[in-house]
């Protein structure tokens, strides 16, 4: 008799559920390396994460310690974000079917520890699922739901990480038992299974992996994006009809830098002024980046002329009618930066319309989302 109040309906019963699964792969052995590799991913998918929220959206005690350097470091660190968790699709799918009949053992659990084991699970499952869905659907640039990503993304992968340690404790003895391949048996079928995983998880990368990583755009078959296609030879994410910026008129544009010694600037004056060109990339949350040459003047002679102080941070606003990033803040890290321009060109050419004419923000190590279009003032923050 079962010591709960109720019995388990028949497709339920251990003696039925065990002659369902007949394969020798359901066990520890298996289940350790899988964990191990989806461990592995994981861990460099939540630590690049933390690197992209801390670098849009930086709490106060690191605002004013945000590196501008090196150039591509949020080029590398957000591709291999994305890299990962793409990666981390096929592991979690092979490691779900290799323990998913300890998933119908009855009663669910007989101890407090193994209470806890299932908490962890859930918490585990339910937040890894939700944050590999929603991450490449926001590969695609696809929002189906009603909160927003970002946030709700940040705070699935803290949930994530914690049902993994709870998981991880439970399991210790079995997963200490099973690390080293000498001390479990061999079973057929093993090695073929666990290279095949390999492959799915190479190919996967492989045919992905191109929008961020130049030396693999020939294979690039499923990337969302293709880093080189897009007016100028660079892709766009929001256009400046979505923005509402396509009239702007090089003729009455005008910036305003804000400061102990404010000014205005005409294009013709600005380009007067003395130009620079930096190799910068673009690099967006969603996975893709590019490089190009960009053309300008320096943020940090403007923020000078303005006789802005050193430690000074730097609001930046553009002509974009609406939007999360319609106004952005730069750390002084980045405002004197001699590579962070106001750029008027890219790759040689004015720059068009939905790259930002008439000027827009390039800075090094800097997500794309902040790298602010259609720039029509600076201002200067104590």
């Amino acid at each position: 008799m079962s010591r709960f109040p109720f019995a388990p309906p028949p497709a339920l019963r251990p003696e039925n559920i065990q002659a369902r699964f007949r394969s020798a792969l359901h066990e520890p052995r298996t289940a350790v390396v899988l964990g191990r590799w989806l461990g592995a991913a994981f861990l460099v998918c939540f630590l690049t994460g933390l690197i992209s929220h801390g670098l849009q959206d930086p709490p106060g005690w690191l605002r004013n310690h945000l590196p501008s350097r090196p150039v591509d470091g949020y080029r590398i660190t957000q591709g291999l974000h994305v890299i990962t968790g793409i990666a981390c699709i096929p592991l979690l799918a092979a490691k779900l079917w290799t323990v998913y009949p300890k998933l119908f053992t009855w009663p669910p659990a007989r101890s407090v520890l193994q209470a806890l084991e299932r908490l962890g699970i859930a918490l585990l499952l339910g937040s890894a699922v939700l944050l590999l869905f929603t991450g490449l659907l926001n590969t695609l640039q696809w929002y189906p739901w009603p909160f927003p990503f970002r946030q709700t993304h940040f705070w699935l992968a803290w949930i994530a990480i914690g049902g993994l340690l709870l998981h991880i404790a439970a399991k210790a003895p079995v997963i200490q038992e099973n690390w080293r391949r000498v001390r479990v048996p061999v079973v057929d079928g093993r090695r073929a299974f666990l290279t095949g995983v390999l492959l799915s998880v190479a190919a996967v990368t492989v045919v992905t992996a191109g929008q961020s990583v130049p030396w693999l755009r020939r294979f690039d078959l499923l990337a969302p994006r293709r880093p080189d296609l897009g007016p100028q030879g660079l892709p766009v994410n929001r256009t400046a009809v979505a923005a509402g910026t396509a009239q702007t008129s090089g003729a009455d544009w005008r910036l305003t830098v804000t400061g102990p010694r404010g000014y205005t600037l005409t294009l013709d004056e600005l380009a007067a002024l003395p130009q620079y060109t930096a190799q910068l990339p673009i690099a967006c949350v969603e996975g893709w980046s590019a490089s190009a040459h960009w053309t300008g003047v320096r943020v940090r002679d403007l923020l000078d002329r303005a006789g802005a102080p050193e430690s000074a941070r730097l609001r930046v606003v553009s002509l974009e009618q609406g939007g999360p990033y319609r106004t952005t803040e730069m750390e002084s890290s980045y405002a004197h930066d001699p590579l962070t321009l106001l750029a008027l060109r890219v790759n040689g050419e004015v720059l068009a319309a939905d790259h930002g004419f008439p000027a827009r923000i390039i800075a090094p190590n800097r997500p794309g989302v902040l790298q602010t279009k259609w720039v029509s003032r600076l201002e200067v923050l104590a």
